[in-house]
């Protein structure tokens, strides 16, 4: 594999491990009611995000040390205080490669219902043709 290869691989799978980091930081409830929580309370303390939640602090930093690790949140210090931000950007990545996906079904789809409305294709017309009989031989 030339170097031009070697790039391409590396890209495509750095791509795939930050998608998979990404679908497993949405996999759980909490952690999406999180970031939607950042979305509507931009620059929140880990406090007051943590407060609607009954959970212990480990659990909490558990979550958010995975939103992180996608990079899906960022934090900075203030003191004895971490604010949290939300950073869009994991999420557009993912939503591009849902994207490609969603207009392949829709073509498919699209192409289905197509074939289908058809008067004399696909399985309408076979349904009206009378099927040939057989006979079986005897034993």
């Amino acid at each position: 594999m030339g170097h031009a290869g070697v790039i391409v691989n590396y890209m495509v799978n750095y791509s795939a491990a930050a998608l998979d980091q990404t679908f497993r930081a949405l996999s759980d409830p909490t952690r999406r009611a999180m970031l939607a929580r950042l979305a509507a309370e931009p620059d929140a303390s880990v406090a007051e995000l943590a407060r609607p939640f009954r959970m212990s602090k480990p659990a909490i930093s558990k979550h958010l040390r995975v939103l992180e690790e996608a990079g899906l949140l960022a934090r900075r210090r203030q003191g004895r205080v971490h604010h949290l931000r939300l950073v869009p950007a994991p999420l557009e990545t993912a939503d591009d490669w849902l994207a490609r996906y969603r207009t392949f079904w829709e073509e498919r789809l699209d192409a289905l219902e197509r074939y289908l409305r058809e008067p004399e294709t696909g399985v309408s017309s076979m349904a009206r043709r009378p099927r040939p009989r057989t006979r079986r031989p005897r034993p």
